[in-house]
């Protein structure tokens, strides 16, 4: 047999030859070192090869050895916790093997092959499985329950199954016809797991941020793009969904960021406690990490890497968030790679498939029911960090994400540096799946959610227009009501859509608060209006109080939230007592 061969190295690029038989997409070892590369096109016996690792030292005439598989990555209990490079290799066990640098070429399957689980079965002998049934449950973090799945495309009588501790490469299940079963099993990363059906989503995902929650809800199961330029929070609102949203799983992509800022993720995610559980935030979180100075092709399979863990939570009927940071730099790996294939570029350097690939990338979110029994139903919610260059968001990343995400939160500069945070820009931030969402909060929240947000929006565009006559003549020439539509909007802004990631008793602000407060500053603005109707003055409203009260909501903990309500109540009631009667408001 002829061995094939290097004949061109162009960065991390190869051509190697001949390789007849080899398949789009399949893993090669290349080199004496052996390091970890994909085949992305081929020509006649000729393939090119995208290299995973430092392709520093390689030479021309090196072997290259297919491995008759793609991209690959092990799922099964042990995931949790977990925190893997962009290829699926965890970064803790090849410390342990190679030291503080990853020695090229090693490989490490992404599981502990030596811990071993306590299985449960739920099936007994004889009984016919396929595709998706749970075959029993082990315990793979204190009260989270790990379900077994038959692997797809896998069916038939269980022949033999046993209940005991077993390893993932050990089997603890047979089939007829002779195919064990293990607690893992392996999936191609590029390919979408399968699932039963796709489902309309009527829940909202909800983050605990009431920017997003209030004004652009996101559905369960939806995708969110979140642009925005260097200092306006796209991390830290990350990490903020990532403790408080209401998920199940967390699974967090770090692709292309700096080192150090993915140091400072690893660094405080063990440290965070899961308001959930009281544990740590890490006991239900896997961490997909790429940084800016790995290897540039291993960025661009980071992301499906990533998207492969979620599924195969979701196909275990959890909630799941992935959070992806940042697709601007998994766009410019694709960038690279496609300049150095020589490929035809489209605007601003990209390749002309972008789209494509970002389209593919976000369709597998959703809500399904997924395959197998008992009957379960999960979601992955793509919640995906985009950095454009300069902040412009006509470039071709974020222009390609809105055409398929359900939901826009721009990131302003602006609001960053006046310290508004999150700096959610509610003039061009938008949510197409927000009048599906309205009966669930109307059910669940409060019935005049919907005409709440409505008037809300309303306002904060009205102090845009009256902002630009108020700089050119000042605000004591506009009239008392304009005067009062810029406060009730200040008011807005500081209480309702600020919120402090630090701060335990605001980081995370329930439904039920969110919509007090926004019922709070509604009803601050119409019975200011209705004052200011009646003969008050603009001067002789106590707006301060009013705005001091809703902003001690804001800050309340659970505890004190209806008292806090109540004072803030009084204080708005008594915005419509005429001057110099306000004693007759008992607070």
């Amino acid at each position: 047999m002829t061995v094939a061969r290097i004949e061109r190295l162009s960065g991390a690029l190869a051509e190697a030859r001949p390789l007849r038989e080899v398949a789009l997409y399949e893993l090669v070892r290349v080199g004496a070192r052996g390091l970890l590369g994909e085949v992305i096109r081929v020509d006649g016996d000729r393939a090119v090869i995208q290299v995973y690792e430092d392709t520093m030292g390689l030479c021309v005439g090196e072997a290259v050895s297919p491995t008759g598989a793609p991209l690959e990555v092990m799922l099964g209990p042990g995931l949790l916790g977990s925190v893997v490079d962009g290829v699926g290799r965890p970064l803790q066990r090849l410390a342990d093997a190679t030291g503080d640098f990853i020695r090229p070429g090693t490989a490490v399957d992404t599981l502990d092959p030596d811990r071993k689980w306590a299985f449960t079965p739920l099936v007994a002998s004889g009984q016919r499985v396929s595709a998706g049934d749970v075959l029993g449950t082990v315990e793979e973090r204190p009260g989270f329950v790990h379900r077994i799945l038959v692997p797809p495309g896998t069916d038939g009588a269980v022949e033999r199954i046993r209940r005991g501790e077993f390893r993932v490469t050990e089997a603890m299940a047979r089939l007829a016809g002779g195919r064990d079963l293990f607690l893992s099993h392996r999936w191609s990363v590029r390919n979408p797991r399968p699932i039963a059906r796709r489902l309309s989503s009527r829940r909202p995902f909800l983050t605990g941020q009431r920017v997003c929650d209030f004004l652009f809800p996101a559905a369960e199961g939806g995708a969110v793009a979140v642009p925005g330029g260097f200092g306006t929070g796209k991390t830290v609102i990350e990490q903020s969904l990532a403790r408080h949203a209401a998920a199940d799983v967390v699974v967090y992509v770090g692709c292309g960021e700096r080192g150090n800022e993915m140091a400072e993720v690893l660094e405080e995610f063990p440290r965070l406690t899961d308001p959930r559980s009281g544990r740590s935030l890490m006991d239900r979180t896997v961490l997909v990490v790429n940084t800016s100075n790995m290897p540039v092709v291993a960025r661009e399979a980071s992301v499906y890497v990533g998207i492969a863990i979620a599924e195969y939570y979701r196909d275990q009927g959890y909630r799941v968030a992935l959070m992806a940071d940042s697709l601007s730099r998994w766009a410019e790996a694709l960038r690279e790679i496609a300049a150095r294939l020589q490929e035809m570029p489209g605007e601003e350097g990209y390749p002309t498939y972008l789209g494509n690939r970002l389209g593919k990338f976000y369709e597998r979110a959703g809500l399904v029911r997924a395959l197998g029994e008992p009957s379960r139903e999960g979601a992955v919610t793509l919640i995906s960090a985009i950095s454009p260059p300069g902040g412009d968001f006509s470039e071709p990343v974020t222009q390609a994400s809105l055409r398929v995400a359900g939901a826009l939160w721009a990131l302003d500069p602006a609001l960053a540096h006046q310290r508004q945070f999150p700096a959610v820009d509610w003039e061009v931030s938008y949510s197409l799946e927000a009048g599906a969402l309205t009966p669930w909060f109307a059910e669940h929240v409060g019935p005049d959610w919907a005409a709440c947000r409505s008037r809300t929006l309303e306002l904060l565009q009205r102090e845009r227009e009256l902002r630009e006559i108020a700089g050119l003549v000042g605000p004591e020439a506009l009239q008392d009501g304009d005067r009062l539509l810029l406060e009730a909007a200040r008011i807005v802004r500081e209480t309702v859509l600020a919120q402090s990631a630090y701060d335990p008793n605001d980081a995370n602000s329930p439904p039920d608060k969110t919509y007090r407060l926004a019922r709070l500053a509604d009803a601050l603005r119409s019975t200011a209006l209705a004052a200011l109707d009646a003969g008050a003055t603009f001067e002789s409203l106590n707006l301060a109080a009013a705005g001091a009260a809703l902003a001690a909501v804001r800050r309340a903990a659970a505890t004190d939230l209806d008292a806090r309500t109540a004072e803030a109540e009084a204080a708005v009631a008594a915005l419509a007592v005429p001057p110099g009667q306000a004693g007759q408001v008992t607070p």
